[in-house]
């Protein structure tokens, strides 16, 4: 079978998806991103659909399936509601996969459970007010006190940041300036000295809470080290190859929803008598929407098989994430356009997708970045 076509498993998660977000979640989408509401609950009952533990193997109580089911996942979400999808992706790949991949197996046992069900939603802090693309030089610091660690800095542009009661996989480091002087810790939400700060408010993405962490005298044990002291900044670079997917997924998903929307409205809309879908200016643009859609989700797929085989994803991560955020921007734009001041509204979806897009140029590493990650490894 061809790793382009859709097997048995995400077959079955697609149509799941849609049954339960035709109750759950289309319906209230626009008064959650009006309000910049985050529906927790909603979460919690993702987690009992198995969808907050996709890639978490069945012994930890996650649903066992691979990159291919995962990107299904996430479209599909995404089609529904971007905000969604990018909590969904976030708390799978980032957290859960940071535990899941170099956790040792009490931390294994002891949080994945309860992130793979929902009980629990995680966050991944790495961005610092003063680092963004140059992670490498953030300023947190963990000083070692006897058998804990004291963490003083902050975190920002984090999703799930401030939520309470949830569980975080959260990244504060050691020497200033020195990939090997870094240290991930998991830090439980309530740990004394570490809170949530200023909620962002946000062009898109309105119903995924973003906000800062906040470290101030923060003990940790070293029994809450994810991995070797000095790794961190090692394993946050390999967690974002495999988050790279998770944004080309939630790209591919954005454009989707935005592509089909169109197609819907142009056999609809009648204008001289005929909808405008009949004219070649309309057609033309589907007709490009829809070649650069497939050609993301060639990309995409490529490097979630990739991924499932267990070999290195650098390169094929980077062009995926960059040309499917790229092409859902563009193909959100076109949307808008086909809708004509109709997309300019809240009346129908494309007004959302095109405020959601831009996100994914930026998120897990702007375009520019992925176009020198991408050169880096061409000329290696």
């Amino acid at each position: 079978m061809s790793i382009y076509e859709l097997n048995e498993n995400q077959v079955m998660i697609s149509q799941m998806i849609r049954d339960f977000g035709a109750k759950e979640i289309t319906p209230f989408r626009n008064k959650w991103d009006d309000e910049q509401h985050f529906p927790l609950e909603l979460f919690k009952k993702l987690g009992e659909l198995g969808l907050m533990g996709v890639l978490v193997p069945t012994e930890y109580g996650g649903s066992g399936f691979g990159y291919f089911e995962y990107v299904t996942a996430i479209e599909e979400l995404t089609k529904l509601d971007p905000s969604v999808g990018l909590s969904m992706a976030a708390h799978n790949s980032l957290c859960t996969g940071h535990i899941l991949q170099f956790g040792n197996e009490e931390q294994k046992q002891k949080y994945l459970p309860k992130l793979a069900t929902g009980e629990f939603l995680g966050a991944w802090g790495l961005t610092e007010p003063n680092t963004g693309s140059d992670a490498g030089n953030m300023r947190t610091v963990a000083v070692e006190d006897g058998d804990y660690y004291v963490l003083n800095g902050a975190k920002n542009f984090i999703t799930h940041g401030s939520l309470r009661g949830c569980r975080s996989g959260d990244r504060p480091y050691g020497k200033v300036g020195d990939s090997h002087g870094m240290t991930a810790f998991i830090i439980e939400r309530g740990t004394p000295g570490f809170r949530g700060g200023r909620k962002e408010d946000k062009l898109g993405m309105r119903a995924s809470e973003t906000a800062e962490l906040i470290f101030e005298d923060c003990r940790v044990h070293k029994s809450q080290i994810l991995g070797e002291v000095g790794e961190g900044f090692i394993q946050s670079m390999k967690i974002l190859d495999g988050g790279r997917i998770s944004i080309a997924a939630l790209s591919l998903g954005i454009a989707q929803g935005a592509l089909e929307a169109s197609i819907q409205y142009a056999k609809e809309r009648q204008q001289f008598n005929q909808p405008i879908s009949k004219f070649q200016a309309i057609s033309f643009k589907l007709a490009d929407m829809n070649t650069q859609i497939d050609a993301a989700r060639l990309l995409t797929f490529k490097a979630a098989d990739m991924k499932n085989k267990g070999q290195k994803v650098t390169l094929a991560s980077a062009q995926a994430k960059y040309y499917a955020s790229e092409v859902c921007v563009s193909v959100s734009n076109e949307a808008v356009q086909i809708f004509g001041g109709y997309g300019f509204t809240k009346d129908y979806p494309v007004e959302k997708f095109y405020r959601d897009s831009k996100l994914c140029t930026i998120g897990e590493g702007t375009s520019e970045i992925q176009k020198l990650v991408i050169s880096r490894e061409m000329l290696r």
